[in-house]
């Protein structure tokens, strides 16, 4: 056992469960609404927002899943750690500054306000299993840690980690985590950046140069595995952006300035934290491991292991100290923001949208600590059950990149063009044409075969998610328009729209706003002004303490009749 890396574990293991319970404490007097606990009351500044969202992303599965695919097959396919940091900087541009400006508490918001509520809740899905599979990355990523210090599995290390995150998250929320996200961050930073000098010095690692050590890795011109690289470029890029752990800092922030400033700056800082893991992961490849302690070179399960081999075997004990322990307690410190971001988004979006609408705020909350529980123990059990972290890592982002990603796009920037029965189909279009490309390394068999189908492995080298993502999208459009087309023109009568799209059976001055109902029947609303608050319907200003009703016919067309 390494008594310096088991002291370092300790030592920071403490370091963040007391800070977050002290960031806990300092906010027991700001209130126990929903919003505190799951946005930290909108309260987070630009420094700690960058810190918290560039820790958020960089955690245990990003750096030692870096490493693992680096010394695997070389940097060219380490993807993952770049493609997130660039959905970062997409995510700034297109969604931060519009979504912290319409004041959502959650990502599923804007969707279930347009799709409606159950809709919403079956967009949570995806969302959920992505949530989970980070999580389960970063913890699997602490087990292969703690497996080399002390000596013990994956089982006791995990659940462990994740007892402690859960401590924390379910007395502080999202204040909690965004201050032990901040202390992660410099230790994970330090901590690589030690290890890296001492490690190049050890005798048993050779030259980095790629004449010696083909670190760098190759695809041949005349591959089929393009096809991969392009679809998994693709796939970390944009679906790296419907992310409810993302969107958490964003809607935290305290302008939707601050929001886009924040996306910009901590793709910078997940850029520059890739540099040391990458660097391990090749000082890994070019290392004699007979030479070392370890004896033998790091083989099947064992690459995970790559990055706390390297401070165990490769540094002077007390770097192993710092290394060790700040890697840890990184890990345990990123797990902790996506379960309490897959729970936020069920204890307000399921619970109280869907099933108890006059669900108390006290009542949500508790709703929310219960699901941290569950998330956590299910995210855990994947952890244990699935070796490599960097597949977990790519695995996380697929049918958030293939269903919610157009869903999304759609509902912040086409609004007009998209309705719940197009969501729908586009959402079975893409779950079923995923699933029927396969997933060998889940042992789920390939129905469809694409081009350059490997029938030897089950490989797909076509970039069939990026296809499925693609049909997703069409489906969308091409049935919300179709739809729209048949209740318009009367071809279906508005008994048939049972999502209430286009006529609502109790609409608001708000739907006769926003929408042009197509209705059969007659629909009478009342709308009284409010003091000397003016208020349209149509374009048409209502006087003070007048009582109008509309009425709106098939053609969309809405006329004012006062009583």
């Amino acid at each position: 056992m390494n008594w310096s890396g088991l002291c370092g574990i300790v030592v920071f293991y403490s370091l963040i469960l007391g800070i977050g319970i002290a960031a806990a404490w300092r906010r027991r007097n700001k209130g126990n609404s929903a919003e505190e606990v799951m946005l930290a009351g909108r309260s987070i500044g630009p420094i700690v927002g960058v810190l918290t969202m560039t820790a958020t992303w960089v955690g245990g599965g990003y750096i030692n899943g870096t490493a693992e695919k680096v010394y695997d097959v070389g940097l060219v396919w380490c993807q993952a750690p770049f493609g997130y940091a660039l959905s970062l900087a997409l995510g700034g541009a297109f969604f931060a500054r519009q979504m912290r400006s319409a004041g959502y508490v959650t990502m599923l918001d804007p969707l279930q306000n347009k799709l409606g509520q159950r809709m919403g809740g079956l967009l949570y899905l995806p969302a959920l299993m992505g949530e989970m599979f980070w999580s389960a990355a970063i913890l699997s990523a602490l087990g292969s840690t703690l497996a080399v210090i002390l000596g013990i599995g994956n089982t006791v290390s995990i659940l462990l980690s994740a007892g402690i995150a859960v401590t924390y998250t379910l007395m502080g929320g999202l204040y909690a985590v965004a201050y032990t996200d901040v202390v992660q961050l410099f230790c994970i930073f330090i901590g690589l950046w030690l290890c890296v000098p001492f490690a190049l010095q050890h005798e048993a690692v050779g030259s980095l140069s790629l004449s010696n050590t083909d670190w760098l890795g190759h695809i041949p011109a005349d591959s089929p595995a393009w096809g991969i690289w392009v679809d998994y470029w693709l796939l970390l890029i944009c679906g790296g952006l419907p992310w409810q752990v993302y969107f958490q800092r964003v809607l935290s922030a305290r302008t939707p300035r601050s929001a886009q400033i924040l996306s910009y700056c901590a793709s910078i800082g997940c850029l520059l934290s890739a540099v040391p893991a990458c660097l391990i992961g090749a000082i890994a490849k070019a290392t004699d491991w007979t030479a070392t302690e370890y004896g033998h070179t790091p083989v099947g399960y064992e690459k995970k292991l790559v990055l706390p081999l390297v401070m165990q075997y490769l540094t002077p004990s007390w770097i192993a100290f710092v290394g060790l322990g700040a890697v840890s307690a990184a890990v345990m410190s990123s797990a902790d923001s996506s379960v309490l971001s897959a729970a936020s988004m069920f204890a307000r979006n399921i619970y109280k949208m869907v099933f108890r609408q006059k669900a108390s705020e006290k009542e949500v909350i508790w709703v929310m600590r219960g699901a941290i529980v569950v998330v956590a123990g299910m995210a855990s059990g994947i952890g244990i059950a699935i070796d490599s972290i960097y597949y977990l890592f790519k695995l996380c982002g697929d049918l958030v990149y293939v269903i919610l990603f157009p869903q999304l796009v759609m509902v912040v920037h086409f609004d007009d063009h998209i309705n719940t029965y197009g969501s729908f189909i586009g959402f079975c279009i893409g779950l079923t044409v995923r699933i029927l490309g396969g997933e060998p390394y889940i042992n789920v068999p390939a129905i469809i075969h694409y081009p350059y189908f490997d029938y030897e492995t089950g490989v797909q080298n076509f970039p069939f998610r990026t296809m499925s993502m693609l049909l997703s999208w069409a489906g969308i459009v091409l049935f919300s328009a179709l739809f729209k087309m048949l209740f318009k023109k009367g071809i279906l009568p508005s008994k048939f729209d049972i999502c209430e799209c286009f006529c609502p059976k109790n609409p608001t001055e708000d739907d006769l706003q926003k929408r042009k109902l197509t209705c059969e029947r007659e629909i009478d609303i009342k709308a009284i002004s409010n003091g000397a608050q003016k208020k349209k319907l149509y374009g048409e200003t209502l006087p003070e303490n007048e009582t109008l009703f509309t009425s709106a016919s098939i053609n969309g067309n809405a006329t004012l009749t006062k009583v």
